[in-house]
């Protein structure tokens, strides 16, 4: 059975995905440890799945298109420590991707 996805155009798709990463740039309250503990992905995974994709970047390059600014100033402004429990969230949530 096809699947529904695969049948969506992609210039749809490309503004859906386009919005998903504008509000998380909007969103930094979202860590990504959270997002991973939660989704087993986050802002860093797409930037991967971009270059993966095809797209003609290098890594610092792919994170700082997600990020909206270099990745290690996004770091500095936005991301907190992980807590021993987001850590354990993670690694199980991870553990359930395909």
């Amino acid at each position: 059975m096809p699947d529904p996805l695969d049948e969506l155009d992609d210039a749809h798709a490309a503004a859906a995905f386009r919005r998903l990463v504008r509000h998380l740039r909007h969103r930094h309250d979202a860590q990504n440890i959270d997002l991973m503990g939660l989704a087993g992905f986050c802002r860093n995974c797409l930037s991967d799945w971009i270059v993966e994709a095809g797209a003609p970047l290098g890594k610092a390059q792919a994170r700082e298109t997600i990020h909206g600014m270099p990745a290690d100033e996004w770091k500095a402004k936005f991301q907190t420590e992980a807590t021993p429990e987001q850590l354990e969230r993670m690694a199980a949530s991870v553990a359930k991707n395909g």
